[in-house]
């Protein structure tokens, strides 16, 4: 019995893992890919203008 209690830990994470990358590419581009892309875009206009204050101060 002791392999089977050291056995699900593993099994249940890898179970999660597969269930996070499916979520992860079912839910890469369609019609959210504009909107997910429009807000990266945004973080890193919002970084490089920080970056720039910065460097000028």
């Amino acid at each position: 019995m002791d392999y089977v209690s050291a056995l699900v830990p593993p099994v249940v994470m890898a179970a999660f893992f597969i269930g996070l990358i499916v979520t992860i590419v079912k839910s890469q581009g369609g019609d959210k890919k504009a909107k997910e892309d429009a807000a990266v875009d945004a973080a890193i206009a919002r970084a490089e203008s920080t970056r720039q204050q910065d460097a000028t101060a």
